[in-house]
Parts: structure tokens; C-alpha cells; sequence
């Protein structure tokens, strides 16, 4: 069978321990078989990033503005345990953080449901898309600590060099504090993406903060939603037979245990964060979850929403065998590559895309599965498999898709 052809490449970016053995397993066993494969590679595994100064995110989240469609592998953000396992010569940045700043982008993730994992909220029969900001807040933070006896002011200086300043704490004891930002810029486009991200879906947006006690801050938010929506997406969301409201995050978060599901629960960068690892883990699993980066550019980087199982990544490196959960990480593939064909005009990758993610649903509920979904599954005939025995699965399923 002739490999499918593209036109544009993807920009690939690598990346850390198991996920990195299973980022090449999946383009060995189920890629480059079937499609002339063409990626601009960048290596976002910590050693390289230390080795060019992190520049290396730099450039994938630039040459991802020149391409348009990006896929991306798991990558490690440091912490102090890091620091002399790497040799690393400083804490380097999430990876994550710095490509969304540089894309400015809304990550809409979205829960991989199959027969056989029921979700441990039963009411939800639907997947809940989760639309995150992905700019600013607490992963753009400066913060001090605070010697007892400081006082501590928010000042911000005008264009004209005129201060405002408001007293944050006068610390009897010592203290910490911590100042974020945000730009009504992003705001714009984060309320954009998630609006025509409904219309594409034909589903409700929810929007939550906590504009009560954030007056000034959440409460911008808010009023930007409220104001782009009247006045650009209203008569489109009434014609769509959808809708879109406002309420507090903990009214939100009562409504959403109570609901089916279906909809798109739009949140702050810190309230996306953990709301989304919420909602895969409630459906079943984190490695069962989308992940797409969308900017108001037309912009796309699609990635796994899970970290990179460095335990499994241990034991693999001991030699010992490893049943690690690949759809996340495959699905991250198959996004970015159906992108990739319905921006070139391919229907033939498109396809294949539509085939594998097939596939990949139909080996799981035939009861073929990873260790993890082998502990939630309720199907009576189940079988666990190793990493790389579940993608030989999957391609065998594929093969019969294709014809």
C-alpha cells in the first residue's frame, strides 16, 4: 500500500522518560507504515533543554506560528529533585507555560470515552470539554518572601510616571506574596476561542470565577465574556440552539457533579489546571483525555494531558516490562495530523486519523488494554497487555480499517 503523502510538516516536539519510549513506539508501529511522515523535529526532553539554554522551546513554539499545527510529547518541569538527576544548571521554566505565553492560546481538553470505563460520576453520560486560559495568572507570578516588619504594596506606574499604590499586608511576622497579571488582550481571545469553539461543537459554554471576592481581577473576566458575547456571538448562539452563562466556580462546580455532561466549562489558567485533571479522573483516567491548543491566530498544538509516568520509565530502564496507557499520547498524533490534513486539503490523512483513533477505541472495548483500564474496566473479557503488545493490537485493528 503507498504511504500517505503531506504537503506541510508537523512541528514535532520530543519528550521525557516513558512517554518519550512511547512517543517513538507510536510513529514505529502505527506513522510511518502507512504516511511519509513529514515533521520539523525539536527535542523538548529536559537534557536538551538544559543543554541550549531552554532556547529549544523557544524556537518549537515559533516554528509552530510558521506551520500552524504542532504535536507534542510529555515533558518534565523541574523541581529541586530534578536539579542533580539532570545536572541541570538552573530550574528551567514548564515547557507548557512558555509555549502557551509565546502562542496565547485556550487548551480545550476533552475526556476519550469507551465502553467498558464507566465514570465514577455516573450522571455523566456526555464528556465535559474543559477550556482552560492558557496565559498569565499564577504561571506568570513574581513573588518574595517577607521579612516580619516589611510592608508589602501593589504600585503600578502610568505611562506618565504617575504611582498607584494599594497596601497589600504590614507583616508583624514573617510572610510571603505573590503578584500575577493578565492582559483584557487574552482575555478577548480566550472568550473568542471558547465561543467558536461551541459553535463547532454545538454545545453550552459555562464561564466561572470568583468575581464576588476578586472584584477588580476575575470580575474584568467576566465583563469582557459578557461583552463579546452580546455583541459578537449572541444571535450566532441563538441560532445555534446553544447557550452561554455566567456563574461563581462554586455554583459551577455543584452544577457540573448534578450534570450529564455535554457542555464546555471555560476556566481561569489555575482553575483549568486542576479542574481538567479533575474531570479525567472522574471519566476514568488522565491518559484518556484530549488536548488541543488553540490560538485566536488559527494556531493548533495538540499534546497529552498527563505527565511522563517516571515510574514506568524506571522500571523500564531496569528492563523490566511496562503497561503504560498510550491513547493520550496517540491521540495527540491523530489530532494534529487530521489538522494537518483538513488545513491541506488530504482527506486520505484525514482519514487515517478517523481509523486510528478507531482503532484504538475498538482494541479497548474488545477487552485488549493497558494495566490501568485493566482495573477499571467492568468488561468480563479483558486482558492486559504491555506497552508496546497493545500498539501491535491497535495496528492490527487499523489494517482491517483501511482495508
Amino acid at each position: 500500500m503507498a504511504k500517505i503523502q503531506m504537503k506541510t510538516p508537523l512541528v514535532e516536539m520530543d519528550g521525557d522518560e516513558m512517554t518519550r519510549i512511547i512517543w517513538q513506539d507510536i510513529k514505529d508501529i502505527l506513522l510511518t507504515p502507512y504516511i511519509d511522515l513529514k515533521t520539523e523535529y525539536y527535542d523538548l526532553g529536559l537534557v536538551h533543554r538544559n543543554e541550549t539554554d531552554d532556547q529549544v522551546t523557544v524556537d518549537s513554539a515559533n516554528a509552530t506560528k510558521k506551520y500552524g499545527v504542532a504535536v507534542k510529547c510529555a515533558t518534565i518541569t523541574p523541581n529541586a529533585a530534578r536539579m542533580p538527576e539532570y545536572n541541570l544548571k538552573e530550574m528551567w521554566k514548564s515547557p507548557n507555560g512558555t509555549i502557551r505565553a509565546i502562542l496565547d492560546g485556550t487548551v480545550f481538553r476533552t475526556p476519550i470515552l469507551v465502553k467498558g470505563i464507566t465514570p465514577y460520576i455516573p450522571t455523566w453520560t456526555k464528556p465535559i470539554t474543559i477550556a482552560r486560559h492558557a496565559y498569565g495568572d499564577v504561571y506568570k507570578n513574581v513573588e518574595m518572601k517577607c521579612p516580619a516588619g516589611s510592608k508589602a504594596e501593589l504600585v503600578c506606574t502610568d505611562k506618565d510616571g504617575k504611582e498607584t499604590r494599594e497596601t497589600i499586608y504590614n507583616f508583624e511576622c514573617d510572610g510571603i506574596i505573590q503578584g500575577q497579571h493578565n492582559k483584557s488582550t487574552s482575555i478577548a481571545s480566550f472568550a473568542r476561542a471558547c465561543f467558536n469553539f461551541a459553535l463547532d461543537k454545538k454545545q453550552d459554554v459555562w464561564f466561572a470565577t470568583k468575581d464576588t471576592i476578586s472584584k477588580k481581577y476575575d470580575h474584568t473576566f467576566k465583563d469582557i465574556f459578557q461583552e463579546i458575547y452580546d455583541n459578537e456571538y449572541k444571535a450566532k448562539f441563538e441560532a445555534a440552539g446553544i447557550e452561554y452563562f455566567y456563574t461563581l466556580i462554586d455554583d459551577a462546580v455543584a452544577r457540573v457533579i448534578r450534570s450529564n455532561g455535554g457542555y464546555i466549562w471555560a476556566c481561569k489558567n489555575y482553575d483549568g489546571d486542576v479542574m481538567s485533571d479533575m474531570v479525567a479522573t472522574a471519566y476514568g483516567s488522565l491518559a484518556m483525555m484530549t488536548s488541543v491548543l488553540v490560538s485566536p491566530d488559527g494556531i493548533y498544538e495538540y499534546e497529552a494531558a498527563h505527565g511522563t509516568v517516571q515510574r514506568h520509565y524506571y522500571k523500564h530502564l531496569k528492563g523490566e516490562e511496562t503497561s503504560t496507557n498510550s491513547v493520550a499520547t496517540l491521540f495527540a498524533w491523530t489530532g494534529a495530523l487530521r489538522k494537518r490534513g483538513e488545513l491541506d486539503n488530504l482527506p486520505e490523512l484525514m482519514n487515517f486519523a478517523d481509523c486510528l483513533e478507531k482503532a484504538t477505541i475498538e482494541t479497548i472495548e474488545d477487552g485488549v488494554m493497558t494495566g490501568d483500564l485493566y482495573l477499571l474496566s467492568t468488561l468480563e473479557n479483558k486482558k492486559k497487555v504491555n506497552t508496546v503488545d497493545f500498539l501491535k493490537a491497535v495496528d492490527e485493528r487499523l489494517k482491517m480499517l483501511l482495508g
